[in-house]
């Protein structure tokens, strides 16, 4: 008999244990156990005949996702907030770097990348009710989004020191490019700073790297300034002399438009001006000894913001030397001088 009442108990005891609902569940529990100091939560609920023709499975993923969204709006809102704060601050003195700022401006997923939530869902087998509690600790949130702060201004560092040193070396298409790749990674800079903020109020200047952003962000400005009073352009030639492929016209030519100040680029797609030519040497005659002979070039200019066409000619260039080879060469290299008179008037600022 004393076997027969320990049984039951031990019975009643598993089922007060186990058959409970998660405690979770009750709204003063989450409040005590994951306080909004440390942690940010979201909850759903659904009656489970709400659906019936979904499958379980499906409606228990739909209620976990309404519960992370919950809390993610709850950062969003947050950003949102550090955002028209800042807007107050620009207007005031213009201090806050990086941000185009309009009235429609809203926050996307990839505004506020929320990382690290942890989800449990329960149904109750009684009501068959969907339940979802999402939750995610702040300090761990704030680690990785420190975390990713040093590791894209490391990035912007490398990229501006690599474009500061092509610059020096006359390579401003290439230096361009740096830059371009730097303005991106300050987008998510910018959002690191504004999730850290969101998560603390109260972060430290130094916690966000505010003074090392803006140094960066300025002297990348500045270097944008002086690139964009660049010409970029983009040679494409195909020159033979006589039965030799050949870049001589077109080398001579780079020289040319770089004492003018052009820059140039590998892909034509980035340059202002795209400078197509096509050059052949013949012989012409030979006499005393010397040979006398033509490059003739071919030349097409397009300016590639009004997408069109604006110079095309053709010419021969004389050329006179001991041997047909160096003849053909003369006259390519005194074909560059020529071809710079003519599309100077086109691609000077």
């Amino acid at each position: 008999m004393r076997k027969f009442i320990t049984i039951i108990l031990l019975i009643t005891i598993s089922i007060a244990l186990f058959g409970q609902d998660p405690l979770w569940i009750d709204a003063n529990y989450r409040n005590q156990n994951y306080p909004a100091h440390t942690y940010f939560t979201g909850f759903a609920a659904l009656p489970g005949d709400m659906l019936p023709n979904t499958p379980i499975e499906d409606i228990i993923q739909q209620i976990k996702a309404k519960a992370q969204t919950d809390l993610s709006e709850q950062i969003r809102l947050k950003i949102s907030s550090v955002w028209q704060n800042e807007t107050e601050l620009i207007n005031t003195n213009g201090r806050i770097y990086g941000r185009e700022h309009s009235s429609s401006f809203s926050i996307t997923e990839t505004d506020a990348e929320v990382t690290g939530i942890k989800t449990e869902t329960y149904q109750d087998p009684k009501t068959k009710h969907i339940y979802a509690f999402a939750y995610l600790n702040r300090h761990e949130l704030t680690g990785y989004h420190k975390s990713n702060l040093t590791f894209h201004i490391s990035q912007i560092e490398s990229l501006l020191q690599t474009a500061q040193s092509l610059e020096t070396h006359n390579e401003k298409g290439k230096a361009r490019k740096q830059g371009e790749a730097a303005r991106l990674l300050f987008v998510k800079v910018r959002n690191s700073q504004e999730m850290l903020i969101a998560i603390d109020v109260n972060i430290s200047t130094n916690d966000l790297q505010q003074t090392k952003t803006e140094t960066l962000y300025e002297q990348l400005t500045q270097m944008q300034a002086r690139l964009a009073q660049a010409i970029y352009v983009y040679v494409e030639t195909e020159e033979r002399n006589f039965s030799k492929p050949t870049t001589i016209l077109g080398n001579q030519l780079k020289s040319a438009l770089a004492k003018m100040g052009c820059s140039f680029v590998d892909d034509a797609t980035d340059a202002d001006f795209h400078i197509e030519i096509e050059a052949a040497t013949r012989h012409y005659t030979t006499d005393y000894g010397f040979v006398t002979c033509y490059a003739d070039v071919q030349i097409t200019l397009t300016d590639n913001h009004k997408k069109k066409t604006v110079f095309q000619d053709e010419f021969s260039q004389k050329g006179v030397a001991n041997t047909q080879e160096n003849a053909g060469r003369k006259a390519l290299e005194d074909a560059a001088p020529n071809v710079t008179n003519r599309i100077s008037p086109w691609i000077e600022k």
